[in-house]
């Protein structure tokens, strides 16, 4: 398998940047790799959800979520030859979290095309952790004081 993995430090709760990361539908407000999230089930997010999401430059895919935690979700789509899983995880640190987003590449066509693919995957990975980063920041700075 081929792996790519950010982490970054954010100084909000690890709720707040669960909910930031969690609610998949509006990852387009904050992250320009994702051009559209849409849900295909209903509800909060659990196993067994899925959403087509379109980025640039790639094919629109299915994403099923195949295992969710306090503050943690994987999912995955599939393909000809290739199986790519991702997983995004918040963890309370003491400035506030550390969100971690990582992608796996399997499948007979998984490790070339993860690394034929390597520059596009760590610059969406950048983007989106910037973005959880900034959103999730920025919805801290603005709630209510406790």
């Amino acid at each position: 398998m081929t792996h790519f993995a950010i982490s970054v430090d954010i100084a909000a709760p690890p709720e707040r940047v669960w909910t930031v990361m969690s609610d998949v539908e509006r990852w387009p407000e904050w992250t320009p790799s994702v051009t559209s999230i849409t849900r295909l089930d209903k509800g909060p997010l659990a196993a067994g959800s899925r959403a087509r999401i379109r980025q640039p430059k790639l094919a629109p895919a299915l994403w099923k979520v195949t295992s969710i935690e306090q503050h943690s979700f994987t999912w995955e789509t599939v393909g000809p030859g290739i199986r790519v899983i991702a997983r995004h995880a918040v963890a309370p640190i003491p400035i506030g979290s550390r969100a971690t987003l990582s992608l796996e590449f399997g499948g007979v066509l998984g490790p070339l095309i993860g690394w034929l693919t390597k520059g596009l995957n760590n610059r969406y990975l950048n983007l989106e952790a910037a973005g959880l980063k900034r959103r999730s920041e920025d919805m801290e700075r603005s709630a209510p004081s406790r």
